[in-house]
């Protein structure tokens, strides 16, 4: 059994991947910015604290990483501002990376989007360059890291049922994805150590997640 923690632990994603993970018997720490959320962690399998990762800093992040044998970042601003964007999906990502490190938590899956790179293609005047820049300079920071990382880049995200099967490559230009399968595929990743050190861009497909993972270059 592992101990995982969530930053964003109420979203689409993260409280499906909560209960992946908890029927797995893994115990999972969901950090929730509203305490309102914590009845639907609790639910989802996971144990809520409450921490607004936007305002802490790097110590204050570690204290609630430590003791933890992996971290997902699967926290967002959810766009409309881009001040937040900046301050959440960049600042506030980074600053979990550093905390990680200096909690001695080494494995780190980054959930973050098809096409996520820093020549992106997002015109400055698209509501959603701000996300794009701030993902993708969290990511290229968490390359950076020593942390043993993986960095998971879905197509467009749905709510339909997960098939189990994806398509993975890096020439992949869009496509959907459920979140069913998203937090199916965050677990094969966080319990195996094949997708350490590689970012994943996949969208729904024909491939059973298991083999398209293990196909990956």
């Amino acid at each position: 059994m592992s101990r995982i923690v969530i930053v964003g632990g109420h979203g689409k994603v993260a409280l499906r991947l909560t209960g992946l993970l908890s029927k797995q018997g893994h115990e999972v720490t969901s950090l929730i910015r509203n305490p309102d959320h914590s009845a639907g962690v609790t639910s989802a399998g996971g144990n809520p604290v409450i921490a607004d990762v936007e305002s802490m800093s790097v110590e204050e992040l570690a204290e609630h990483l430590g003791g933890h044998d992996a971290v997902v970042w699967s926290a967002g601003a959810g766009g409309g501002n881009p001040d937040r964007t900046y301050a959440v999906d960049r600042d506030a990502a980074i600053r979990s990376m550093d905390a990680a490190a200096s909690a001695g938590v080494k494995r780190y899956v980054m959930v973050s989007y098809l096409g996520s790179r820093a020549d992106h293609g997002v015109d400055p005047t698209n509501p959603f360059f701000a996300y794009a820049e701030a993902k993708s300079a969290a990511d290229d920071y968490l390359r950076q890291t020593s942390l043993d990382w993986t960095i998971l880049g879905p197509g467009s995200l749905t709510l339909d049922p997960g098939t189990g099967r994806i398509a993975v490559g890096h020439e992949l230009q869009g496509g959907e994805v459920s979140r069913d399968d998203v937090a199916a595929v965050a677990v094969a990743v966080l319990t195996g150590n094949s997708a350490i050190g590689k970012t994943i861009p996949f969208v729904g497909g024909d491939t059973p997640i298991d083999e398209a993972l293990a196909a990956l270059a």
